[in-house]
């Protein structure tokens, strides 16, 4: 990849499950137009909509923003045809459809009933994205991936990978199978929290949805964890290796754990026990905005 397109990117970028206008009322959109739109004041790099968010969620943050990237993070292709997304796609203004890319993944089976050959499914959607009139070609795509087949995928056929819930020691092993020149962005869980007890009870109340999930699983057991890991929420051992706990000096030494393991860019998802690790956490997007600096 280039320093121009990594550029784009930025280092450090904010990941929300909170910014989908599509699931709250004026208010709530307004708001979100409001945080987005200081997120970008406060020269993050990307925008990551995450939880599942559909087109017109990331176009209503491109709308609301003037030149920060925003990224899906990530559209399920189980809930959204190709063609209906290439469609929604062209829709954005054009003069700003060159700050969106399209993160796409194939979810988990016990969340999509009609979960089959993820694999081969992702293959055909990709198929699908490039023969829509318009397309939305590779370099405007990225891919939520884990193992070793759908990163090739995402250095075949997209701009790179956004892994989520991944550790630096994966995010090293992500850089090798992508090759040197695709974009990794993985996402980091952060709590700021001087309380590391009640930090990691946050984080654990976040991880034990996920710990469900055999697509995080098998990738954490690939990575050398045990089933005792997960009991309970997570060991310490996991959370640690999972989560950036602390104050703000101990997130940008673990983001730049990432970052010198080859990560690209850090898409920094915020956990609060007050909202339950979702809202609008514009306090703590401003303190790490203030501890990171030029590094953003």
């Amino acid at each position: 990849m280039t320093s121009e397109k990594r550029g784009t990117f930025g280092q450090v970028g904010i990941w929300s499950s909170a910014l989908h206008g599509s699931r709250t009322d004026d208010a709530g959109r307004g708001a979100i137009a409001e945080a987005v739109a200081e997120l970008e004041e406060l020269k993050y790099g990307t925008l990551w909509i995450g939880g599942s968010p559909s087109v017109g969620d990331a176009a209503a943050v491109v709308a609301a923003t003037r030149t920060v990237t925003v990224a899906t993070g990530i559209l399920s292709i189980w809930d959204h045809s190709a063609e209906a997304v290439a469609k929604h796609v062209a829709a954005i203004d054009g003069s700003a459809r060159g700050r969106f890319v399209l993160g796409l993944g194939v979810s988990h089976g016990p969340m999509v009933p009609r979960y089959e050959k993820p694999y081969s499914a992702m293959v055909a959607y990709l198929d699908a994205l490039d023969a829509a009139t318009p397309p939305v070609d590779s370099g405007h795509r990225v891919l939520a991936a884990l193992g070793p087949r759908m990163l090739k995928l995402a250095t075949d056929r997209a701009q790179g990978a956004h892994p989520y819930l991944v550790t630096a020691e994966h995010t090293a092993e992500a850089r090798t199978a992508l090759g040197p020149d695709a974009l990794l962005a993985p996402e980091l869980s952060v709590v700021l929290d001087n309380d590391i007890d009640r930090a990691r009870t946050t984080a654990r109340n976040m991880l034990a949805m996920y710990l469900g999930l055999p697509n995080y699983t098998d990738n954490l057991v690939r990575l050398g964890f045990a089933e005792s890991d997960f009991h309970g929420g997570g060991s310490t051992r996991l959370l640690d290796a999972l989560f950036a706990l602390g104050d703000t000096a101990r997130v940008r030494a673990r983001t730049r754990e990432y970052l010198d393991a080859g990560a690209d860019h850090v898409a920094l998802q915020i956990l609060t026990a007050e909202e339950g690790g979702g809202g609008l956490p514009r306090a703590e997007w401003r303190e790490l905005a203030g501890a990171f600096g030029d590094d953003l």
